[in-house]
């Protein structure tokens, strides 16, 4: 690997370790929960899911679950 590559490398590590530079505004994820799979996606803090529990009250533990492991990075839902 080339120093300039090298580089590169360490200073990425050293972004990633710092949450705060990471803003999340819309992504999609499957999701693998415990009685079946699910698809959760995020734009400009609105989740959706399409598990019957989301549908009835718009957060659900799929979506509660990326709000807890994505803290600081996403914008709080509405």
């Amino acid at each position: 690997m080339d120093s300039g590559l090298i580089g590169k490398l360490e200073k990425a590590k050293r972004y990633a370790e710092d949450r705060r530079r990471f803003r999340f505004t819309k992504f999609e994820v499957d999701f693998k929960g415990d009685n079946s799979d699910h698809h959760v996606s995020y734009d400009n803090g609105i989740f959706k899911c399409d598990c019957e529990f989301f549908l009835t009250h718009n957060r659900c533990g799929h979506s509660m679950a990326l709000e807890i492991l994505l803290k600081d990075m996403i914008a709080t839902p509405v």
